[in-house]
């Protein structure tokens, strides 16, 4: 999440310690100078931040101020025969309604927006991406009988992106979908079954498909500002390590509470466990390799299905993303 609207064109090092001095600079803005209850009154005068459920000292600005980063309201589609710009190889972020077309959404957009707030088939979803953390998740954008739509903070927290809804202007942890500061501080959204694939997986699936058009805004779609990112060390996180020698930023098939390593997964191609089947098969860029998203290295397309063959709700964090939400959390590891 951390970019500019221009990013200029250097190595990941030598924008890693820019970033990080307009973060410290972002945050330090933040601040006004005089007592306040928590550092982001000035700037949140609309969060009741009376109802928390994190620590704010663990909470860090990004970069970008709040919409620096501009969540796509008013999506628009094509049809997928009809899209010529994506590369075979490059992930789309895919959602499949009860009725109606598949919709892709690719993440050449989601890389510069990380939210896309929709509607399809009469129910509002919220489509999201964190690339920091590599946490691509749909979810159901009604809660309690209310339709709420969500925005960019700016802010992060374990390096995930922290969104906030326009109602209440609460904050929402993105990798969990739940509430941590304001009036909706404790509720949860519901993860929706979706999956990340490659845009040759989707077309041949769904040929009567949709895919997001591109968006009317001046980004270098198609680009990666975090080029080589998923092969050095997180970014702007200074917690653990995962566990059992796994790197940080190995990718990992997360569902719910349990976490197998994508190494493994590929490996092993399909993995029934715990009433679920994982399978992997080839033929996805890695969006944060590469300055071309569909150049990328391999990473494969998964898909989670239950017992009956239903799709599952999953998303594929990094290790270290996991280990910092999931703390307690079961690593599949096989052995």
């Amino acid at each position: 999440m951390t970019r500019t609207h221009i990013l200029p064109k250097r190595p990941f090092e030598s924008w890693r310690i820019f970033l990080q001095a307009l973060a410290a600079m972002s945050l330090l803005a933040a601040t006004p100078a005089t007592a306040q209850t928590t550092p982001f009154d000035a700037t949140w005068p609309n969060t009741d931040f009376s109802h928390l459920s994190i620590d704010l000292g663990e909470v860090i600005s990004g970069g970008p101020p709040r919409d620096g980063i501009p969540a796509i309201l008013d999506p628009s589609f094509i049809r997928a025969s009809g899209e010529t710009r994506l590369n075979d190889r490059e992930p789309v972020m895919t959602y499949v309604p009860d009725k109606g077309p598949a919709r892709a959404y690719p993440i050449r957009y989601l890389m510069w927006h990380e939210i896309v707030n929709d509607v399809v088939d009469g129910r509002p979803i919220t489509v999201t991406f964190c690339p920091l953390c590599n946490t691509g998740m749909v979810f159901d954008g009604q809660l309690g009988g209310r339709t709420l739509t969500f925005g960019v903070s700016g802010l992060l927290r374990h390096s995930d992106m922290i969104m906030y809804d326009h109602q209440t202007e609460s904050w929402w942890q993105q990798a969990l979908g739940e509430g941590i500061a304001g009036e909706m501080t404790g509720r949860g959204l519901t993860q929706l079954p979706a999956w990340m694939e490659s845009w040759s997986a989707f077309r041949d699936a769904y040929p009567d498909g949709l895919v997001l058009d591109e968006p009317n805004w001046r980004r270098s779609y198609g680009t990666n500002p975090y080029r080589n990112y998923d092969t050095t060390r997180p970014f702007l996180y200074s917690g653990e390590d995962p566990p059992h020698g796994i790197p940080p930023l190995e990718r990992v098939v997360r569902v719910g509470d349990r976490a197998w390593p994508l190494t493994r997964l590929s490996r092993e191609r399909t993995i029934t466990e715990v009433d679920l089947t994982l399978s992997w098969a080839e033929g996805q860029a890695s969006a944060l390799d590469t300055g071309n998203i569909g150049q990328g290295r391999e990473v494969g397309n998964v898909r989670v299905r239950d017992a009956q063959g239903r799709d599952v709700a999953h998303d594929i964090p990094f290790a270290f993303a996991f280990h910092a939400f999931h703390p307690e959390g079961r690593w599949m590891l096989g052995d």
